[in-house]
């Protein structure tokens, strides 16, 4: 069985820590099927999602900007992704008006007709993206550690969705998302972790661990990733924990995470508007370790 890396730790494929994602192409036509599959396994890992060859122009998009930056390694086909030796990741956050200039095939993607009809289906009415949007190139050695998303976008309601897009075919080696089986239902970190703000709590990164095998063993679970194709998508809640395998190639890795809710509900006000605010606070203040905030948490 092959290992992987997750942080300082290695993982092998078909262990009892790491295990492949179940694909939901077959009842994507089946709304009934799709929110019962959603409940149960905390996702919807759905191939083909996006049409293929858009999102192959959108990766050419972050491409472009990543040369113009000094982040492709010179002499290397643009289309390979190289990256350069200083090797620097690069996350472009913003809104729709702030990322339309560079990424205008990105952002056709993300905001859908069919992705927005898709979420309205799922959810049972009009619903709404965030226009604020997180794309980015992953250099090699990055990862990012467990977390639940409702940290960081917690303030509206909690039925918000996140889409996470790969723009490439991406191997496990090259860093892929991983979903943490069961962890939906882990009471106790959703009562304390799960009710964290970081723009009001301070706490640094925001991740709940950087150790895969630690919140296994303490909390029971399974991590569940897959090698992606460029078209595919992976949705899930804000209590999902969920990480990523380490990029251990020399090319970037493109994705974004973008979000989903329905339209009548409240929305968290730092991720709305034509210049949303974001994290406004957070690292204002001296931060407190994750693992000191575990301890007065009990978890």
């Amino acid at each position: 069985m092959k290992t992987y890396t997750m942080g300082s730790r290695q993982l092998e494929m078909g262990s009892r820590y790491l295990t492949e994602l179940r694909c939901s192409k077959d009842i994507l036509q089946d709304t009934k099927a799709l929110r019962e599959r959603l409940q149960e396994d905390g996702y919807l890992f759905i191939r083909g999602f996006h049409n293929r060859e858009e999102v192959l122009q959108a990766r050419m998009e972050f491409l472009r900007k990543l040369e113009s930056m000094g982040r492709i390694a010179p002499g290397t086909p643009l289309e390979q992704g190289v990256i350069a030796k200083e090797n620097k990741s690069a996350m472009w956050g913003g809104s729709t008006d702030q990322l339309s200039a560079d990424f205008p095939q990105f952002l056709s993607i993300v905001n859908h007709p069919n992705v927005m009809s898709f979420f309205e289906r799922l959810l049972g009415g009009p619903a709404m993206t965030y226009d604020f949007k997180w794309p980015r190139a992953i250099g090699h050695g990055g990862n990012t550690g467990a977390h639940y998303d409702i940290v960081y976008m917690g303030r509206g309601t909690k039925q918000v969705y996140t889409m996470w897009t790969p723009f490439d075919d991406v191997s496990l080696e090259k860093g892929t998302l991983a979903m943490l089986l069961g962890s939906q239902h882990y009471a106790k970190i959703k009562e304390t972790y799960g009710e964290m703000d970081v723009d009001r709590d301070h706490v640094a990164t925001g991740w709940f661990s950087e150790d895969p095998i630690e919140i296994v063993d303490t909390y029971g679970g399974q991590w569940a990733t897959t090698a992606f194709e460029a078209g595919d998508a992976i949705i899930f809640g804000m209590f999902m924990m969920h990480a990523s395998l380490n990029n251990s190639t020399n090319q970037y890795r493109i994705s974004s995470d973008t979000r989903y809710q329905l339209a009548s509900e409240p929305v968290d006000e730092r991720w709305i508007g034509q210049k949303p605010k974001g994290h406004y606070a957070w690292g204002s203040k001296p931060m407190k370790s994750v693992e000191e905030a575990r301890q007065e948490w009990g978890v």
